[in-house]
């Protein structure tokens, strides 16, 4: 039996534990993955908590995956050992109900997490479907790739379907993990990217980011700001705060969207008198498919995006979690076999 480094969370609310597991191979339509990164995401809080319906324990967490293809179950067409991929959110999809059926693969009635519905990144080897699989490009690096599989395909593929164009004002509301990947990436597609966040100590980091603006909104109304800029085509809503959220419709121009990824359980204070005289409208954004994950780091090798990230060993998961958890890491924390 081959056995290889995973970390364990034993039940809900447990510490992370580094073991030993037995490694297995692929099923049919999967591949084993020899991970080389896995990116450390604030969803991973809402795993370890127990915070999702139908976990297994013991549960290893992680869903930023990347490495290398290191063997191959039957069945498995287009990939071959040696691959580099990544495995975000995204870990895999059925085909075959209605969803799958209309082409709608974000709401697969079967979809698969990477740590909820199999062990996730944070160990050497990973067994993933086949359908998960998003090809690495040259000129990114492992770390650089992982937090692109669910950080940065969620704010890229959010903004691309967006109804905004090249040079009107889009903003991004939160300036952490998602949010400095939206900044870079609204810069990138020739956005005139505003960055929005508390306090007055962000602005220097939103503006080297590439923001053109920056709008603190513990010292001004956010919805004034925005109206004094023009109005803005589109708010890309990263901060998990519903009342910041809706803080921002007030600034949106005539058919302005809200497109909300962060993830937030509080009731939305928006009324309808709002939305319909200017015809707005506010709408939640899923992540992206393993292609639309490919399509991510394709473009950011291509303008230069990248995720800020501190590389920590696997065995320091614990201590990556906690900075991430507690807000002491810089964006984000990526853990490396």
């Amino acid at each position: 039996m081959t056995t290889h480094k995973a970390v364990q969370v034993a039940s809900a609310g447990a510490p992370l534990t580094l073991v030993d597991v037995e490694t297995t191979s692929p099923p049919p339509g999967h591949v084993r993955i020899a991970v080389a990164a896995c990116g450390v995401c604030g969803t991973d809080h809402g795993f370890v908590s127990g915070g999702f319906p139908g976990l297994n324990w013991p549960l290893t967490p992680g869903h930023e995956i990347a490495g290398t293809v290191a063997e191959l179950g039957d069945g498995v067409e287009g990939f071959a050992v040696g691959d580099r991929v990544a495995v975000g959110w995204f870990g895999g999809n059925c085909n075959h109900c209605v969803p799958c059926r209309k082409g709608q693969f974000m709401q697969c009635e079967r979809m698969q997490v990477p740590s909820w519905h199999y062990p996730g990144g944070y160990a050497e080897s990973v067994v993933a479907p086949a359908t998960a699989l998003a090809r690495i490009p040259e000129g990114l690096t492992f770390a650089e790739a992982a937090p692109l599989g669910c950080a940065g395909v969620t704010t890229y593929n959010a903004l691309r379907h967006t109804r905004a164009k090249p040079g009107d004002l889009v903003a991004v509301l939160g300036i952490g993990g998602l949010g400095h990947l939206g900044v870079q990436f609204a810069r990138a597609m020739g956005f005139e990217t505003v960055a929005i966040a508390r306090g007055a100590d962000k602005e220097a980091d939103a503006r080297a980011l590439g923001a053109h603006h920056y709008i603190d909104s513990r010292a001004v109304d956010v919805a004034s700001a925005l109206r004094d800029l023009g109005g803005a085509a589109a708010v890309l809503a990263t901060a998990a705060n519903s009342q910041a959220m809706g803080d921002t419709v007030g600034g949106l121009a005539p058919e302005g969207q809200l497109v909300i990824v962060g993830v937030s359980a509080d009731t939305l204070p928006i009324s309808p008198m709002q939305l319909i005289s200017q015809g707005l409208s506010v709408s939640g954004h899923p992540s992206g498919t393993s292609r639309d994950v490919e399509e991510t780091m394709r473009f950011a090798v291509l303008t230069g995006v990248r995720a800020r990230i501190e590389e920590r060993p696997l065995a320091e998961a614990a201590e990556a979690y906690a900075a991430m958890e507690e807000g002491r890491a810089r964006y984000r924390m990526v853990l490396t076999m």
